[in-house]
């Protein structure tokens, strides 16, 4: 069974006159990896805002883990289960020490004492901000407050990780840091993780590749298969990997590449074999 299952999801804003979901069906399996790219007004960050029952449907229905998330008697599990993180840290931290907002949110779900303890501590090692533990979160950076909030939602121990722009607002070393958190999760602790961003970098490692325009998926697959698509992607106003580029245009010119090397190694490999003929 699927762990979130969207079924003919259609949603719209009040007021607004164009819906942001249009009958959208999408399964994601327990332990990937999914990457939800597209440009601002694609629908994206409605489709992470249904996934822990913020939004709601007007038509059809999401179930997580088979919970119906218009189930008001479900949503204080459906939210155990799907932790989110949002753009901007400063909007997430609570306390003025470290464990203490990580401590947060365990608190509020009545976990013992000696249980919170033994989470913060496990989910601080997790991202890498242990050492910091005892520091005020506004002194640090943009990068080390975005892994903070993670820590807070890893601390609840849910199945699922949801994060909605998280590096929006940070520069690129703090895109760094926060990706390759959430990817370690992703492949070490078996955490369901779902990245809405609209950057294409980001979505690379991912095991899957969802695009989303006017409240469509209009692509759907792994990473290299999607990027392949060269002309669907300048169609959506978004870029592709620069291998993938260098490729595109090189087959352009009538050699027979294949467009899903994403890595410059693969790439480099893919070149080589016509130049061995």
């Amino acid at each position: 069974m699927s762990i979130i299952k969207f079924e003919k999801v259609s949603y719209s804003y009040p007021g607004d006159e164009l819906p942001s979901l249009c009958g959208i069906d999408l399964s994601i399996e327990k332990g990937q990896f999914v990457a939800v790219l597209g440009h601002n007004g694609s629908g994206k960050s409605t489709l992470a805002k249904h996934m822990n029952a913020i939004l709601v449907p007007d038509e059809g229905r999401v179930l997580i883990n088979g919970v119906d998330t218009a189930d008001e008697n479900r949503v204080l599990d459906i939210r155990r289960n799907v932790g989110m993180v949002f753009q901007n840290p400063d909007n997430q931290i609570v306390a003025n020490v470290v464990e203490d907002d990580v401590a947060f949110a365990p608190e509020n779900l009545g976990v013992a004492p000696e249980e919170i303890r033994r989470r913060v501590d496990a989910a601080l090692k997790q991202v890498g901000m242990y050492e910091l533990r005892e520091h005020a979160p506004h002194l640090l950076s943009g990068g080390q407050k975005q892994r903070v909030a993670i820590a807070g939602v890893i601390a609840m121990e849910p199945e699922i990780i949801v994060l909605d722009e998280p590096t929006a607002m940070l520069d690129p070393m703090g895109r760094e840091e926060v990706i390759s958190t959430v990817t370690k999760l992703c492949r070490e602790k078996g955490m369901t993780v779902v990245l809405i961003t609209h950057h294409m970098d980001e979505c690379v490692n991912a095991d899957r590749l969802v695009v989303m325009s006017n409240g469509n998926i209009v692509a759907d697959g792994a990473p290299a298969q999607v990027f392949s698509q060269v002309e669907l992607m300048e169609g959506e106003g978004l870029d592709v990997p620069d291998t993938t580029r260098l490729l595109y245009e090189l087959r352009k010119e009538g050699l027979e590449l294949s467009l899903e090397a994403l890595s410059p190694a693969d790439c480099a490999e893919e070149i080589m074999k016509i130049i061995r003929g």
